[in-house]
C-alpha cells in the first residue's frame, strides 16, 4: 500500500457553475443507466452507483428522482456515450468522455476547442493506448484496517489500495480495480455495508507527465474549456 497517484483535476468553475455541471452530469449518467437497467437500483447496480455520486456532491433526492422519471418518460433524449481523443499543447494526451443527443454538435464543439486551444483532435485509439480504463473507488477511512481490506478485497478484483487526498484536502482511501472487475467490487463493498464516497470509471494514465508551471497552464485551460462543455461528462490527461 501507499499513496496512490492521481492526476490532478483542474477546474476554473465558480462553485456554483461547477456544482451545477455536476447535476447536469449525474442526471445524464441516471438516465442511461435506467434506459439500460431499468429504475429499481436493487436490480440496476449502475444506478445504485449514479445515488451514491449523486449523494457525494449532494445533488437534492427531488432532483436525483426527476431524472428518473425523465429517462422513463416517452420524449427522453437518447443519449449516445461517445469518447473522443487527442493532445493538448505540449504533447499532454487528453480524452473526453460524452453523452450527446447531437454528435454532430458535440464533435464540433470538442474539434474547435482543441484549435482554439492550441491542441489536436485525434482519431479513435490514437490517444487511449496510453491509459488503462479502471474502477476506481473512494472510501472514508474511518473504522477500515487498510490492510485486512486489501486482503478481503483481492479476490473481487482488486488491483491497489492506498491513501490519496479529497475535495477538502482530507484523507482517503482510493481503491482501484479493472474495469471488468467493477460489478464484483460494487458487490464486496455492498456485502461488507461500505459505501463509497464515489464509485466511477476512470482512465488512469501509464506515464503521466510533468511540465513547467506555465505550459502546465495551458494545458488546464484547454481542460476548463472542454469541461465546460454541455456534452462533455469528464475530461482525463497525464497531466502530473
Amino acid at each position: 500500500m501507499g499513496r496512490i497517484f492521481e492526476v490532478r483535476k483542474h477546474t476554473m468553475f465558480a462553485r456554483w457553475d461547477r456544482m451545477a455541471k455536476q447535476f447536469t452530469r449525474i442526471g445524464k449518467e441516471i438516465a442511461i443507466a435506467v434506459k439500460v437497467g431499468g429504475p429499481d437500483p436493487g436490480t440496476n447496480p449502475a444506478l445504485r452507483r449514479c445515488f451514491q455520486n449523486a449523494k457525494s456532491v449532494n445533488m437534492p433526492k427531488d432532483r436525483v428522482e426527476a431524472a428518473i422519471k425523465r429517462a422513463m418518460g416517452k420524449e427522453m433524449e437518447n443519449f449516445e456515450e461517445i469518447l473522443y481523443e487527442g493532445y493538448a499543447p505540449h504533447g499532454i494526451a487528453i480524452l473526453i468522455e460524452t453523452a450527446t443527443d447531437n454528435p454532430t454538435r458535440t464533435v464540433a464543439n470538442v474539434r474547435s476547442y482543441f484549435t482554439k486551444g492550441g491542441g489536436n483532435m485525434g482519431t479513435s485509439g490514437s490517444v487511449s493506448f496510453q491509459f488503462k480504463k479502471m474502477g476506481v473507488f473512494k472510501l472514508k477511512p474511518e473504522g477500515l484496517n487498510q490492510d485486512e481490506l486489501e486482503l478481503e478485497l483481492i479476490d473481487a478484483g482488486l488491483e491497489e489500495l492506498g491513501e490519496g487526498t479529497g475535495e477538502n484536502g482530507e484523507t482517503i482511501l482510493v481503491l482501484r480495480t479493472a474495469f471488468n472487475d467493477f460489478g464484483n467490487m460494487q458487490k464486496a463493498l455492498e456485502e461488507r455495508k461500505i459505501i463509497p464516497i464515489t464509485a466511477e470509471v476512470e482512465w488512469i494514465p501509464s506515464t503521466p507527465m510533468e511540465l513547467p508551471e506555465g505550459q502546465a497552464e495551458d494545458v488546464l485551460k484547454l481542460v476548463d474549456k472542454l469541461e465546460q462543455d454541455e456534452d462533455v461528462q469528464k475530461v482525463f490527461h497525464n497531466l502530473k
